[in-house]
């Protein structure tokens, strides 16, 4: 029934009935926060380190070979910033145009595709790599052409933009999910992600308001860990995203600004549960917003480090406690309608 899921995801879906089972994979539901390179399966990634071929600025065969062994096996987090290290490995498998493309189908097929589905709709994020095979207009060129392989009511990409990057980038960035959108391409949606400590927010202000005055949601990865400051978050908000992720620790005047804008937040259980920014499934900050019926949207996050399937998040919510939090069928309905209704497919 788990298939390749563990740990809490898989032990709420384990505790549920054939019934309860066909009722969460009945549901239509939306896929809003999968990012792609943390999304492959472990098969797949197997099958592209046979025919990893390094240049001499690669990561080396055995390096990479470590770094699938270490996915397979299982990985344990001791905090959300020993995630990043999962992903140099991946990142060297999927640096040619071909690579991403077969990463990117197997993707997509993962959510999309078989008898039980696990969303009826995807919008998949990554951030655009130049490597020494690829632009970053090529890198997601290639991902739209799988993408757009399924109808646009099924599938959408969302271009990253990396804590990190500096402003030629930015601008790079931007201007690519721009372009395509006028040329009737698939992006619908620009994210800000990567090391939650990093970065001058104040530099990706121009940026988001170019996004949005060229139709494009936004979405941001915000107060992912209690070190990040009240001031960074309000200075966030103030660029009216459309979406939020994560937002694990925002405080009372951040909430109260969030629930004015109705911004639906984008909640990864079992990533939260796993990088140990939410200590126990029912201290999850979920139920603040269940509370005061804010729209909220399951996710998966990375379904490879985090052994997890969209199916596999909504048992947590109708699996009785302690392995779930208990939300009737009617809640659990409601939770879905919610993620679809959240969509910037729609936008």
């Amino acid at each position: 029934m788990t298939g390749q899921i563990s740990g809490p995801a898989a032990n709420a879906l384990a505790s549920l009935n054939a019934s309860q089972v066909d009722f969460i994979q009945a549901l239509p539901k939306a896929e809003l926060h999968a990012h792609l390179n943390g999304c492959i399966p472990i098969s797949e990634l197997q099958k592209l380190a046979h025919e990893y071929s390094p240049t001499s600025s690669e990561l080396s065969s055995d390096v990479v070979s470590a770094g699938i062994s270490r996915l397979q096996d299982g990985v344990v987090l001791d905090e959300i910033y020993d995630f990043f290290n999962l992903f140099p490995a991946i990142y060297a498998l999927t640096s040619n145009p071909m690579a991403l493309r077969q990463a990117t189908r197997a993707v997509l097929a993962q959510f999309l595709d078989g008898p039980h589905p696990q969303c009826a709709y995807l919008e998949l994020r990554s951030t655009p790599r130049a490597t020494a095979e690829m632009s970053r207009t090529e890198y997601v060129r290639a991902v739209l052409d799988e993408v757009e392989r399924y109808p646009r009511a099924r599938a959408a990409l969302i271009v990253s933009l990396d804590r990190r990057m500096g402003p030629e980038v930015l601008r790079e960035c931007v201007h690519i999910a721009r372009s395509l959108k006028e040329q009737d391409r698939r992006v619908v949606g620009v994210d800000l992600c990567g090391d939650p400590q990093a970065g001058d927010m104040e530099a990706f202000a121009e940026h988001f308001v170019e996004a949005k005055l060229a139709g494009l949601g936004i979405t941001l990865h915000i107060a992912e860990t209690p070190a990040n400051s009240a001031v960074e978050t309000l200075q966030l908000l103030s660029y009216a995203p459309d979406r939020l992720g994560h937002a694990t620790f925002l405080d009372e005047t951040a909430k109260t600004a969030v629930r004015a804008t109705k911004a639906c937040i984008e909640i990864c259980l079992s990533s939260n549960l796993l990088c140990k920014t939410v200590p126990r499934l029912e201290d999850h900050h979920l139920r603040y917003y269940l509370e005061h019926d804010h729209p909220v949207a399951i996710c998966t996050d990375d379904t490879l480090p985090f052994r997890t399937s969209l199916v596999g998040e909504y048992a947590l919510l109708l699996a009785a406690p302690p392995l779930g939090l208990g939300l009737s069928e009617a809640e659990v309905r409601r939770i879905a309608e919610m993620g679809m209704g959240a969509r910037f497919g729609r936008l």
